[in-house]
């Protein structure tokens, strides 16, 4: 498997021994992720076409005798935490300065939910997935410490699966975001070269495999992502009241021929439903135009699919459909470009030639500034391995 940066895990290994006084026995990484297709279809039991990338979170640890746990955020500046295993694990409240503690203690909590077995343990958790992008710095982060806890315990009953199914409790339970399951199942599956389709009713997931030299680009807005969490949980509660209408148990059971005839449905809630009924097709077709190499149909279905974002789902800003216009202006009918993320703000994916990534890059670079004239971070993606341990 690729390994995270070197630098990740440099600076897990020294914080570790900086705070703990000695080196760690385990050495864990998760990684965040792009989405290729299927935006906010997750939690419609759709599909999503997601890759993991080459930016995670490292997690140095080391098991400990007694039922405490320590914890040391080396990117929130050293912030520390520490909190009983054998007392109910509780959240912390300050969101804005503990946050990142909350899915620490979620995911700790989720485990022992489970039935599983473990100690207190050290952890000194340090990651490079930009914050505010929408590359799920948070499911990186929450299958990290469960990735650590099998590891360092030795835990083999709880499949990559399951660990993606307790990071998404700990987010939903404890941390208060309703947050579906795309981005925990890919940084625990996701495969080097590969993007991973995912069907979220059954879970089932399917490898696909990206041409060498095709490339994944990332662009950043530099748009902060600040309505993100209010407006996911709106959109979800506006899903499921129209799934409601339908009589399904989601929306993944609608067709489009049924939300055209549905005259009973106010217009925002029929856009609603369109925008998932047809980003659900999407996400299909797109894995097989990927499988096949074919990346004129592959920019046809990511232009349709950002288009029903902006205009169906209205997740979208001027920022974000400017940077996707310059993207496709230049890679023209060799790829494409769209949002990717929960939307307001973030990051724009393209998929392209590896041999059109500087003229993309300097399109970006010449022609976009954010709304306070900032350039845009371009990142070129490495379809990435899932969750696993590292060698000391």
């Amino acid at each position: 498997m690729n390994r995270p940066q070197q630098h990740l895990i440099t600076a897990a290994r020294q914080a570790f021994l900086q705070h703990f006084g000695q080196m760690p026995t385990t050495l864990v990484q998760a990684p965040g992720r792009v989405n290729l297709m299927g935006e906010h279809t997750d939690y419609n039991d759709g599909y999503v076409l997601p890759c993991a990338i080459n930016f995670g979170t490292v997690i140095a640890a080391r098991r400990r005798d007694d039922a405490m746990v320590r914890v040391v955020a080396v990117d929130m500046d050293m912030a520390f935490d520490g909190f009983w295993l054998d007392e109910t694990i509780k959240p912390l409240l300050d969101q804005a300065k503990q946050q990142w503690a909350n899915y620490v203690r979620g995911m700790l909590r989720e485990l022992q939910l489970l039935g599983l077995s473990f100690n207190g343990m050290e952890l000194a958790i340090t990651g490079d997935v930009p914050q505010g992008a929408g590359l799920s710095s948070s499911a990186s982060l929450t299958v990290a410490v469960g990735q650590a806890v099998k590891s360092l315990f030795s835990i083999d009953t709880l499949d990559a699966t399951q660990l993606a199914q307790a990071a998404q409790r700990a987010e939903n339970n404890f941390v208060g975001c309703q947050c579906g399951i795309m981005d925990q199942l890919v940084s625990a599956h996701g495969k080097v070269g590969h993007a991973v389709l995912i069907d979220c009713r059954s879970l089932q997931t399917r490898q696909v495999l990206l041409a060498d030299d095709v490339s994944v680009l990332v662009v950043h807005s530099r748009v902060a992502r600040g309505l993100v969490d209010s407006e996911y949980n709106t959109r979800r509660k506006q899903c499921e009241a129209a799934a409601r209408y339908f009589g399904v148990a989601a929306l993944r059971d609608v067709n489009g021929e049924q939300v055209s005839a549905a005259s009973g449905l106010d217009q925002m809630t029929m856009r609603r439903s369109r925008h998932v009924v047809t980003e659900n097709q999407r996400a299909q077709e797109a894995a097989v135009a990927l499988a096949q190499g074919d990346l004129r149909r592959m920019g046809e279905l990511m232009a349709a699919s950002h288009a029903s974002m902006r205009d169906d789902f209205e997740i979208t800003l001027p920022p974000i459909d400017e940077l996707v216009a310059i993207l496709g202006s230049a890679i023209g009918e060799m790829g494409g470009a769209r949002m990717t993320g929960g939307g307001f703000g973030g990051c724009v994916v393209a998929v392209l030639p590896t041999a059109m990534v500087k003229a993309a890059s300097d399109a970006v670079a010449a022609q976009y500034r954010a709304p306070h004239g900032e350039s845009a971070l371009v990142y070129v993606c490495v379809p990435s391995a899932g969750a696993g341990s590292l060698t000391l």
